[in-house]
């Protein structure tokens, strides 16, 4: 971190005086390329409300790691989640119902099972409201350090086997067909999208993580002409969001996660505009 924040002191720019902007500027090059790779393969495969399920299942893991008293309740959130993730795959390869059905029912059990735990025994509600609304400002060097080595993961899997998933998303029974284990690509995916929304969820907030993971494929699919053009637009859009977000965020006073979000809309209509001057 020394060598990061030597750098930004270089840069001739105001808000970068201060060691929690420093810290935000990384954490947003971190998450902005994890935003713009999984939301390609969200919006493909049509789960787009999954992320927001994982959300649930996240808050419902703090939950249970403040009841038991521990430390760090975000890495009983991670163990929650990806088992959240699993069993949502073992359902979905198992059953007739259409994913978005069951993705209903996986998200409003997580979050009835989030509030149920948190107000047990009369408890406050309102020590959660920071994993809800979110907050980039406080996030520390070991959270970044976790960002980076999922996003290292991330990328290394997805130049090893970015067409497999696709192909699964797109037509299940043709990647069956060719070899491909359609269940353990799936199975990884969910696992690394449960991952990603986890870690984020304390820098960005519920309610409108999912957004983030929506609007930057969304985009890019206004415009794209191809797959390559498809994931570059889609992480491009999320690093411009990501940084103009910061930057109005500091101005304005307002909170990050908003701020990238109406940033992430705003390249949706955008695009969507230009796709129709195209069209």
């Amino acid at each position: 971190m020394s060598v990061w924040y030597w750098f930004c002191e270089l840069l001739p720019i105001e808000m970068l005086q201060w060691d929690f902007m420093k810290n935000a500027l990384l954490a947003i090059l971190m998450m902005a390329p994890l935003f713009g790779l999984m939301s390609t393969m969200i919006v493909t495969g049509k789960m787009s409300f999954f992320s927001d399920a994982l959300g649930h299942s996240a808050f419902t893991g703090i939950a249970i790691g403040c009841i038991f008293g521990v430390a760090f309740p975000l890495w009983v959130a991670v163990i929650f989640s990806v088992f959240f993730a699993l069993l949502f795959s073992y359902v979905r390869s198992r059953s007739n119902q259409a994913a978005d059905t069951l993705i209903g029912v996986f998200s409003s059990t997580a979050v009835a099972l989030g509030i149920f735990i948190a107000t047990l025994n009369g408890g406050s509600f309102t020590k959660y409201n920071k994993y809800l609304i979110g907050d980039i400002l406080s996030i520390t060097p070991a959270e970044i350090g976790a960002l980076a080595a999922v996003l290292l993961c991330v990328v290394v899997f997805w130049v090893l086997h970015s067409n497999r998933l696709t192909l699964t998303s797109v037509h299940p029974q043709l990647a069956s067909s060719r070899g491909i284990p359609v269940r353990l690509s799936q199975a990884i995916f969910t696992t690394a999208i449960a991952v990603v929304v986890t870690l984020c969820i304390s820098s960005v907030g519920l309610l409108i993580l999912n957004s983030l993971l929506i609007l930057p494929a969304a985009a890019a699919r206004n415009i794209s002409r191809n797959l390559k053009q498809y994931n570059l637009f889609s992480v491009l859009f999320a690093l411009i969001a990501g940084l103009g977000g910061l930057i109005c965020s500091y101005y304005l006073e307002t909170s990050a996660g908003a701020a990238i979000s109406l940033m992430l809309a705003l390249i949706f209509a955008v695009s969507f505009c230009l796709r129709k001057v195209r069209a």
